[in-house]
């Protein structure tokens, strides 16, 4: 468990694990391993492998290939460099709600960490993870400044929306069809928050 903490080893033994019975509710895989407090672990020990805010009843310990399969679908939220655990929990949870596909480039944290996990919110077994590099549809970049407006911009079709790393943003090397903004009066928007507002203006015009 202490080992599962780190990326390269659920990288390397292609394991996770999810914490508290919600998340353990979600999963629609069996559980490589259940530990449940009092049963079969005791309350302690669990507590000291968690990394949650206070001690679960249970963790359960599951394969990263029991995960969706990699499937396209009509729109993506494809996500360049995005570090923070949070945030990529928070978008593949918003990508749940509307029935989309999270990208991810290298460097994006690691949706199987556990912050990501509980910021998920069990989203994660049912949002298809696909590689950033293999988006064959319309890619539409999500920019704090400039571009056409989203409520003006042409979303037909298979549609993609890039969002860039929380600090530097989407480089303009990194190649797109369409570059679009949401107006504001604050200067930019949480990347998160921006993710929601681009798939409910997509879903909307499906309405």
């Amino acid at each position: 468990m202490r080992k599962l903490h780190e990326r390269r080893w659920r990288e390397k033994l292609g394991l996770f694990f999810c914490e508290g019975e919600d998340l353990v509710a979600a999963a629609t895989a069996d559980p490589v391993e259940l530990l449940v407090a009092g049963e079969n672990v005791e309350p302690a020990l669990l507590a000291e492998v968690s990394t949650a805010g206070y001690p679960p009843r249970v963790i359960g310990v599951y394969r990263r290939e029991d995960l969706v399969a990699a499937e396209s679908r009509p729109v993506a939220l494809a996500l360049w460099r995005v570090a923070d655990p949070g945030n990529v929990g928070t978008l593949i949870r918003t990508a749940g709600a509307f029935g989309a596909a999270v990208a991810l480039s290298d460097g994006c944290a690691d949706p199987t960490g556990p912050k990501a996990l509980r910021a998920s919110a069990g989203a994660i077994w049912t949002v298809p993870l696909l590689s950033f590099d293999c988006l064959r549809c319309k890619r539409v970049a999500l920019l704090a400044h400039r571009g056409v407006p989203l409520a003006e911009a042409d979303l037909s079709g298979e549609v993609a929306f890039l969002l860039g790393a929380e600090r530097e943003g989407l480089p303009v090397e990194v190649e797109r069809d369409l570059e679009v903004t949401i107006p504001i009066e604050s200067e930019s928007l949480n990347v998160a928050a921006a993710g929601a507002i681009a798939l409910h203006e997509w879903h909307r015009r499906r309405l």
